[in-house]
């Protein structure tokens, strides 16, 4: 027994919105912002084709910035250092009761910030390798 259209479209709406949200937070935030507006973007076009207008635009950016962020080998360990620092202060959140928001709901999102960071920096790295070696041939 399935789910009702209008019970799916309204799921997707809040998944799609959501995601949407925290990608925009994320772009002032540390953390992959325009992926996440991207995602849900995506979400929500699944279901809502006037959103699809909006789709392209936002993966050319997206795919923009993943390929600059490993354009020089400078940029890349300027992102390795700012991975290890997001892993560091979740710790030390995690760790030191005195701080603002201190505990390990804020220590584990900079943790999780600081994964995403690296996942994402490997992946760049790898798509750029291979348009390098794809426009090498």
């Amino acid at each position: 027994m399935g789910i009702g259209k209008p019970v799916k479209q309204v799921l997707i709406l809040i998944a799609g919105v959501i995601l949407l949200l925290v990608g925009i937070a994320l772009l002032v935030l540390p953390g992959p912002g325009l992926l996440l507006v991207l995602a849900g973007l995506l979400v929500l076009a699944s279901e809502f084709p006037a959103v699809e207008k909006y789709v392209d635009p936002i993966r050319d950016r997206a795919m923009k910035a993943a390929e600059d962020s490993v354009s020089s080998p400078l940029r890349i360990a300027g992102s390795v250092l700012a991975g290890l620092c997001l892993l560091a202060a979740g710790v030390v959140w995690g760790l030191v009761p005195g701080l603002p928001l201190a505990g390990w709901s804020t220590g584990s999102s900079l943790i999780l910030s600081g994964l995403i960071l690296f996942a994402l920096l490997i992946w760049s790295y790898k798509r750029v390798q291979a348009k390098r070696a794809a426009n090498a041939e």
